[in-house]
């Protein structure tokens, strides 16, 4: 995973692309564009079979540059990073700072990629993306961009149920004021509780038992778990928001049923 801090403060978990699905993306590009460039040829020969070598010369360089610099650049800026071979394997081409691709960068990557890819036979994009931590070849050094992945798999939403126990401590206690992150962090443990040692598992829902505990009051019944503690804090703190969220709505709600009902001002 790659962490990008944005302008307000927000931290986006992205994940980059592997070099097998950059490699995968990368080989059907230049299938199409191989293909682009035989059509041409092939309805230049057909429409011109007379010309001499100079004309013919000239005539197959610009089929070339346009079937492997300008159909690539324009592609990538209309379609902000897109391509058939990464629309294929699920990536997108962005910027180090996350956005969208622009035809500066487009074109930096394609006039760079016809050099490490066509013109070297692809040695010099491998021998770069492969010692590279985001697997970049050489235009996305230049650039400032490489390939994330779109598709990731979406993780089911954490329920976190209250311990019967502690449903009337927690139902009374003050939970307003758990940072976010706080609790994030508390609630990805519980997710992954299972999957860690037994010692690592402990210590650490000490410690986000104790950080949590700063905010709420008053403490818990004596003898309650770090896990039954965190799970019965965060399972009250998702009720009351979702109670908050279905009242907002309530009030919009009604909100709209009263202007419906007001008069229509007339034009004049």
């Amino acid at each position: 995973m790659s962490s990008i801090i944005t302008g307000e403060a927000v931290v986006l978990e992205l994940r980059p692309a592997s070099f097998a699905a950059r490699a995968l993306g990368l080989l059907l590009d230049i299938v199409v564009n191989v293909a682009v460039l035989w059509i041409i040829l092939v309805l230049v020969g057909s429409a011109a079979p007379g010309l001499d070598d100079a004309a013919l010369g000239a005539l197959v360089t610009v089929a070339v540059v346009f079937s492997f610099v300008v159909v690539p650049v324009g592609v990538e800026t209309l379609s902000r990073g897109l391509s058939v071979g990464k629309l294929a394997t699920g990536l997108r081409i962005v910027r180090d700072d996350g956005g969208s691709i622009r035809f500066r960068h487009a074109l930096i990557r394609g006039l760079v990629g016809f050099l490490e890819i066509y013109a070297i036979l692809g040695g010099l994009a491998v021998a770069v993306a492969l010692f590279n931590g985001k697997s970049k070849r050489l235009g996305d050094l230049v650039a400032g961009t490489y390939a994330l992945r779109r598709r990731v798999r979406a993780e089911p939403p954490v329920l976190h149920r209250v311990p019967y126990p502690l449903q009337p401590w927690v139902a009374a206690a003050d939970i307003g004021r758990i940072p976010d992150a706080a609790a994030r962090r508390a609630s990805l443990f519980l997710r992954q509780a299972g999957r860690m040692a037994p010692a690592s598992r402990a210590a650490l829902a000490q410690s986000l038992a104790t950080e949590v505990a700063a905010h709420v009051a008053p403490p818990p019944p004596a003898g309650t778990g770090p896990e039954d503690y965190l799970a019965a804090v965060l399972g009250e703190r998702s009720r009351r928001e979702l109670g908050r969220l279905e009242a907002a709505r309530e009030r919009s709600t009604r909100l709209g049923v009263r202007l419906r009902r007001l008069p229509h001002a007339r034009l004049r």
